[in-house]
């Protein structure tokens, strides 16, 4: 892609504000204005949706901002006209963006007689016509094989490894704590990242979404625990384990999730629990509960994606992101002293 030609953004209508705030990122970067693409994305009375671009695309390198968080099916579907409205209008290339993976989840046959939800996405997306894929911590990483086609997988622990040495003044103190076994490869990463301890919750279930026991592995009494997972959706087991945590002597709990999906009670839930703080991304849009919850912080993903679209534009490293060296000077204004 020649890297003269701007990217051009265009966005969906599941995270309007992060994709304005992309594009002022851009903006800042190139020195120059960078819109959203105007387009009319509407719904019939059948709840059939249209979309229409406004702007000549014919050529450019386009990129959709289009997280499939809640409503996952009107998101997705979304996104999938989008993809094939630009595909028609001649676009050079198409890129998703997709802050938040829905039905990531749904990555293998968890019993007999169920479907692989993600793959199937992954297979829509191609058809549509989508050419590569940005997006951030996949639930499962082996989701990146399900597509035919590039998948950038940025990850949130650079960022948050930033903002835990703003925040915390003494890290000599901190325990980083996984909420399961699957999550402890990344618990581990960004326990490297600050040089602190590392700490397990195994949790076994008795049904699906009923957790019947938990047990720390880790030495947390008169430590700051900081528990960091992928997604929190009603928050009961983050809370559970916060609880865990305190009983054993933890001195104080916080949480780093990237997708902040808080369905349900999960607000009001996280309030009401012994965790001083909940950290969350904002690769889905806060709701207003969320935005007033007195614990719960949003760590800003545009700087994040807008290095991203333009290093992928540019022809240059997207793994170079991985790396909180460099995104120190790309969080400077958030955090002063990282750059």
């Amino acid at each position: 892609m020649n890297p003269l030609f701007k990217p051009k953004l265009i966005a969906g209508n599941s995270n309007h504000p992060l994709a304005q705030s992309i594009a002022r990122r851009i903006s800042i970067h190139r020195g120059e204005p960078v819109e959203l693409v105007k387009t009319r994305v509407e719904r019939f009375n059948d709840q059939e949706i249209f979309v229409e671009v406004y702007e000549n695309v014919r050529g450019e390198d386009m990129f959709i901002i289009q997280s499939t968080s809640n409503p996952a099916n009107d998101n997705l579907m979304e996104l999938l006209i989008m993809c094939d409205a630009l595909r028609r209008s001649s676009a050079a290339r198409i890129t998703a963006v997709m802050p938040y993976f829905g039905y990531a989840r749904q990555d293998r046959r968890s019993k007999a007689r169920t479907p692989i939800s993600a793959k199937l996405v992954a297979n829509l997306l191609t058809v549509a016509g989508i050419e590569r894929v940005l997006t951030m911590d996949l639930h499962a990483a082996q989701i990146q094989g399900f597509f035919d086609v590039p998948v950038d997988n940025l990850y949130a622990s650079p960022v948050f490894a930033l903002d835990i040495m703003h925040r915390f003044a003494n890290l000599a103190e901190v325990t980083v704590v996984s909420p399961d076994v699957g999550g402890v490869a990344r618990a581990r990463e960004l326990a490297e990242r600050i040089d602190a301890d590392l700490a397990i919750v195994d949790k076994r279930r008795s049904a699906p979404g009923e957790v019947a026991s938990m047990t720390v592995i880790g030495d947390v009494k008169d430590r700051v625990c900081v528990i960091v997972d992928d997604i929190c959706d009603t928050a009961g087991t983050l809370v559970k384990a916060a609880e865990l945590l305190t009983s054993q002597g933890a001195k104080e709990v916080h949480a780093y999730i990237t997708h902040g999906v808080l369905s349900g009670p999960a607000v009001e839930r996280v309030t009401g629990s012994v965790m001083k703080s909940l950290v969350v991304t904002d690769s889905i849009e806060p709701t207003p509960a969320v935005r007033k919850a007195k614990n719960i912080r949003i760590v800003p993903v545009a700087p994040l994606f807008g290095q991203a679209i333009l290093n992928i534009a540019n022809g240059t490293s997207v793994s170079s992101l991985f790396d909180s060296t460099t995104l120190g000077p790309i969080y400077e204004a958030l955090y002063p002293n990282a750059a």
